[in-house]
């Protein structure tokens, strides 16, 4: 559960999965662009939150001279969003808009020779490939492919087109479903039915097309194997790449299916030749996550992130490069304890830059290929988001809890850095933000824990203010410079409060042993974890640990619903976002089998497995005696991962125990809250119960 879906991903699959009603829709909706705001306030509000530019997706220029990249802006009124392409030069003095239509425009990337820009964008009802001038005239249409596609990426040569589509195998046992054509039961008969919010009735294929027409078919690199790539639900074009020469295509698949694949983390990287049209498998053997494979610009070495345990999708990533010539594998980060992603070769071939988070920021870093060196470039408060190598400088994005995502340009010789884009400004420069400081607080067993404090804006030390604990979902997702669009933690702290972030036992960023420590242990160190955090920063004097609030989701989720049975009459209230509250329900409901047979030990009637009994024996419904504190339960219908009743069975407990809660249900959305308004229902149903308690 440790995955944090993007805003660009949910929406480009939200309007792949709904297109037809989304085009009907926005003919008759004006178009959704930046608004002037002026605030009557310096105070974030829920409705200011939601009125930020979402910026992603940034791609050098091939003349190294602009940066293009798209910018998503919602309208509450219309309750959704719509997204709009941008350059920039790469000073940062000039920057154009190059779209206004009503369709939103997504993956956006240039051609090889600089001179078009592809991009995807809905067409009757489906997603297609466009091009048009780098000034955005002259759009033309690119695929017109039965059913849509889902992304792309032009050759290296430009005279090829490689894009993924839905393939449907035909309804198993066809024959009883003769002469019933509105019937619509689902006959299941193997694991994996149904995956985080979608049931499985496709699986998505590279197809690859010359590009001297409009391409209406491809050819099917994957021909009757019933397999993705790239792996849902968070994959995207990262996971597939062109050769350099054009001649060969590197893609990402776990070929698995039903219960095998319900068990199984053990995916490859696979090598097509479109002159043989044979297919290599160059991790076999390699038992773990292996993905999103780069090419060396010459060609002769790849690299990708891999994990070493299959079933372990929480295990440290790893940058391994082969080298073609001598076919030799090469760990390059066996003796670096941290994670390394978002891979991207420098241009001279000689070393590869990669994000790393290290004690609660991901910067940037790069593997010197001449002596094997590891250097760290960037510092400070904040996370790099990607990086994208421009001559002697990197182009990224950085967001902070205090800043959503914009462009910059990094010196990697000094580590510096300036903002080419300011998509915000105007909005920034009129609110007033809380301080974001961090510290370091003693644990139970004397391990020393990274923890933001965040304070509310014109915080005054003279006064009292009541206080929030964050507990981080994941489980294993870093309590970083994150910037979210729901957890935000400046929203919760314009609402009046301190909070309370430790990055406690099982998170990565902070070696290895620290990261895996949670599984097997739930409810065990790190929840003693979390509450050293609450009681160390609620002996300050301007704290009142007479009110003293415990929020969070998923993992979060659970770790309130755990806390709300053992908490010691710390908290005053509790609020558990799609938690997990009966651990043995969870086992049979969650879709992953490999998540909760690492992280739980395995299933609760393995009587004889210490790990699983242990585990099962601290599910948060077996302290639902000892609950006596108002408890908010917030859960989507669509949640498949943690599936809606965890979170009916913790209210229902509440309610029977004679325990003040509400439940916020949502029948339209996910594990996340994508919707504007529902989004904002969310702050506002959030924010009213926490002051109702706690103030």
């Amino acid at each position: 559960m440790k995955k944090n879906i993007c805003p660009l991903l949910a929406l480009l699959v939200a309007i792949i999965t709904g297109c037809k009603p989304a085009v009907k829709e926005a003919q008759k909706d004006p178009i959704i662009e930046q608004k002037e705001i002026k605030l009557t306030s310096d105070i974030m509000t829920p409705e200011v939150l939601w009125s930020f530019g979402r910026l992603s997706e940034a791609e050098v220029a091939p003349d190294k001279q602009s940066i293009l990249y798209g910018v998503t802006f919602y309208d509450i009124d219309q309750n959704k969003g719509n997204r709009e392409l941008y350059t920039v030069s790469a000073d940062g003095k000039k920057t154009n808009r190059i779209t206004t239509t009503k369709f939103s425009e997504y993956q956006a990337t240039w051609s090889p020779d600089g001179k078009k820009i592809f991009f995807m964008s809905p067409e009757s009802g489906t997603m297609q490939v466009w091009k048009m001038n780098p000034d955005g005239t002259s759009r033309e249409q690119v695929t017109r492919i039965e059913n849509g596609i889902n992304g792309y990426k032009v050759s290296p040569d430009g005279r090829q087109l490689l894009y993924i589509a839905d393939v449907y195998p035909e309804k198993k046992l066809k024959d009883l479903y003769e002469g019933l054509p509105k019937a619509s039961g689902k006959i299941i008969t193997d694991l994996m039915y149904r995956h985080w919010d979608t049931w499985v009735e496709a699986y998505s294929h590279v197809f690859v097309a010359g590009l001297d027409g409009v391409v209406e078919k491809g050819t099917d690199l994957m021909p009757e194997e019933p397999w993705e790539t790239p792996l849902a639900p968070f994959g995207g074009m990262e996971q597939i790449t062109w050769s350099p020469d054009s001649k060969v295509i590197a893609y990402t698949c776990r070929k698995k299916q039903g219960k095998e694949y319900a068990l199984s983390t053990n995916s490859d990287i696979y090598l097509y030749d479109l002159e043989s049209r044979k297919t290599t498998n160059i991790s076999e053997g390699m038992m773990g996550y292996d993905i999103a494979p780069v090419f060396s610009p010459d060609g002769k070495k790849i690299a990708w992130q891999s994990m070493e345990r299959d079933g372990y999708e929480s295990d440290k990533i790893r940058l391994m490069v082969m080298d073609f010539t001598t076919k030799e594998k090469t760990d390059y980060t066996k003796d670096f304890d941290q994670n390394a992603e978002a891979l991207a070769w420098s241009e001279d071939g000689k070393g590869i830059w990669f994000i790393s988070d290290w004690h609660a920021t991901d910067e940037i870093y790069k593997l010197d290929l001449t002596d094997n060196k590891i250097t760290r470039i960037t510092q400070g408060i904040h996370n790099y988001t990607s990086v994208v190598p421009m001559g002697d400088q990197l182009i990224t994005t950085r967001v902070s809890m205090s800043m959503p995502a914009e462009i910059y340009r990094v010196n990697p010789s000094n580590g510096s850095d300036i903002q080419l884009t300011t998509t915000n400004k105007n909005i920034l420069d009129q609110l007033t933000y809380g301080k974001v400081t961090q510290r370091w607080i003693k644990t139970t067993d004397n391990k020393q824990m990274h923890t933001w404090v965040i304070y509310p804006p014109h915080f005054d030390s003279t006064k009292k203010y009541p206080a929030l604990l964050y507990c981080e979902g994941g489980p294993q997702s870093t309590v970083s410079q994150f910037w979210s669009f729901r957890w935000n933690f400046q929203m919760m702290a314009a609402n009046g409060y301190i909070i309370v972030a430790p990055n406690r036992r099982g998170l990565p960023g902070f070696g290895q042993a620290w990261n895996e420590q949670i599984s097997g242990d739930y409810g065990g160190q790190n929840m003693q974890d979390y509450l050293s955090a609450i009681d160390a920063v609620s002996k300050e004097p301007y704290v009142d640990k007479d009110k003293l609030g415990c929020v969070g989701a998923s993992y979060g989720g659970f770790s309130v619903y755990w806390l709300a049975g053992n908490h010691q009459k710390r908290f005053k209230a509790f609020i558990a976002h799609d938690g997990m509250f009966n651990l043995e329900s969870q086992y049979l409901e969650t879709e992953e089998m490999w998540f909760v047979n690492w992280d739980l030990g395995g299933p609760f009637w393995d009587k004889n497995n210490k790990t699983a009994q242990k585990s099962f024996s601290n599910s948060p419904h077996r302290f639902v005696q000892n609950w006596d504190t108002p408890i908010l339960c917030i859960h989507g219908e669509l949640d498949y991962r943690i599936v809606a009743t965890q979170g009916m069975q913790a209210f229902n407990a509440a309610i029977l125990r004679g325990v003040p809660a509400e439940l916020l249900y949502f029948p339209d959305e996910n594990h996340w809250v994508l919707k504007p308004q529902n989004g904002i229902l969310w702050q506002r149903a959030f924010r009213n119960w926490l002051d109702k308690w706690l103030k």
